[in-house]
């Protein structure tokens, strides 16, 4: 039997915070308590000396794509590679994405997934399944998916070019019908795409970057809220949004949540730090994504949310290209979308934590781990430190001031789109289920050591909703 004895921390819990120490066993916690001496463990526990450090369950970046398939190429971290980003940024259960053949069976594109990914993958992982049509046997499809260990359906209101939208209301409603019926949680990406298309064929300027902000304007994802957000009401169901990207998009939110909607929402680093000004000059490619960057304003209302409570969730949709693959246009309609994230968010939440003086640690914890953990049926194993839980630790250190680099992170996009931003906190050493997967700046992670982790119930929890 492994164990482990982590000494003199400050152990941070969504619920609670104290110095005291941690013995864990195998892959589990087994033991909180103020003062475990060496004596107490049995010969040959391994002991770890935390202080200074804080002790932080292991974050869960709820929005990945690793090794995604799109437009005839492959992002650039796959699972391997994205497992390595998520180590060194102290994360360790991902919760990445099926997508949905439209042959008929759900759960065999949940299996598939899971297959590929648990060959390869180092840290923990859960998944969304894209759902992108309404059809005969779609409720046998979902509760087969279901019983697969997926209760998270991913939809979009817009790529109608690509059959990603489901055009006509009443098959949307019911989708949500059986959603709600199976209790399953929707999760929506949500841009209208009826405002999109207006938008672009009104459009008469140059497609370089920059227009990317312009032809999928904010007032797209407020309606596409609105449109979700409506049928939600009417069936009285949770609903999470991903990626909030805009203060009309926040502001149709909390129009929803005054009628009484359940919701929670996610957003990202990039839509609270970065702003449409990065798309400008030769490597605007390099900062292009949907939906796309907005204003200093936007950012500005979603950081205000983020600290009154209204976002639930921060998560970093991971979905890296490499420069080469990002520059291989200068068409913002072609540019392959999507930014890496995983490794940074920790260390970029923190640092804002720190920085506004108006939310802790612990808050930090819930918005990138606890909340995530009950939203996904991860809760309790995950996201927390508790007896029982799986011991998935961060020792960070929250003095440790460091500049963003493509030296310093690991993605294999060799960029980071956070390039030369100064932040506060860092991860040390993280442990999954007890083993230690980076430490010391060195990656230990074993590829295929990555376990799927099945979703109980999901979306519960007056903790994570307004």
């Amino acid at each position: 039997m492994k164990r482990l004895l982590i000494q003199n921390g400050l152990l941070v819990d969504t619920e609670w915070t104290r110095h005291a120490d941690i013995l864990v066993e195998d892959s589990k916690i087994v033991r909180i308590t103020a003062s475990i001496e060496a004596e107490e463990v049995p010969l040959g526990t391994e002991i770890i000396h935390a202080e200074g450090l804080c002790v932080l369950p292991g974050i869960i970046d709820a929005h990945t794509h690793y090794h995604l398939v799109s437009r005839g190429t492959v992002t650039a971290d796959s699972f391997e590679e994205g497992s390595r980003c998520a180590a060194y940024g102290g994360v360790t259960c991902v919760i990445d994405f099926a997508d949905d053949d439209k042959k008929g069976n759900l759960a065999a594109c949940t299996k598939e997934r899971i297959n590929a990914m648990h060959a390869s993958m180092a840290v923990d992982f859960s998944l969304h399944q894209g759902l992108y049509s309404y059809r005969e046997g779609l409720e046998e499809e979902l509760t087969a998916l279901k019983k697969a260990g997926v209760k998270v359906i991913k939809m979009f209101t817009t790529y109608r070019n690509v059959g990603y939208l489901v055009e006509k209301q009443e098959e949307l409603k019911a989708i949500f019908t059986l959603c709600k019926k199976l209790d399953l949680l929707v999760s929506v990406h949500c841009e209208d795409d009826a405002t999109i298309q207006k938008v672009d064929t009104e459009y008469s300027g140059p497609y370089d970057p920059p227009a990317h902000a312009l032809l999928r304007p904010s007032e797209a994802e407020a309606r596409g809220i609105d449109t979700v957000g409506k049928i939600a009401l009417e069936l009285d169901m949770s609903l999470y949004i991903v990626h909030l990207s805009s203060k009309a998009g926040l502001q149709k939110v909390r129009e929803l949540r005054a009628k009484g909607l359940r919701v929670i929402v996610e957003t990202t680093p990039h839509y609270l730090f970065l702003n449409k000004e990065k798309l400008q000059g030769p490597d605007g490619a390099l900062y292009v994504m949907t939906p796309p960057l907005r204003s200093t304003e936007d950012n500005e209302a979603l950081q205000e949310a983020v600290l009154n409570g209204e976002v639930q969730v921060i998560a970093t949709d991971h979905c890296s290209f490499t420069v080469e693959q990002k520059k291989s246009s200068n068409d913002c309609r072609s540019i392959l979308p999507g930014i890496p994230g995983t490794e940074e968010l920790l260390s970029l939440v923190y640092s804002f934590a720190a920085n506004s003086g108006r939310i802790g640690v612990q808050q930090v914890v819930n918005l990138l781990s606890t909340a995530p953990a009950k939203a996904f049926g991860l809760y309790p194993n995950k996201g927390a430190i508790r007896v029982g839980s799986d011991a998935d630790l961060v020792l960070f250190d929250p003095d440790h001031a460091w500049t963003i680099s493509k030296e310093t992170i690991h993605s294999a996009s060799m960029y980071s789109p956070y390039e030369g931003m100064q932040v506060i906190g860092k991860p040390l050493m993280t442990y999954l289920r007890g083993r230690l997967i980076m430490g010391d700046g060195m990656y230990l992670g074993i590829t295929g050591n990555g376990e799927f982790v099945p979703q109980r119930d999901v979306g519960r929890g007056k903790t994570i909703m307004h």
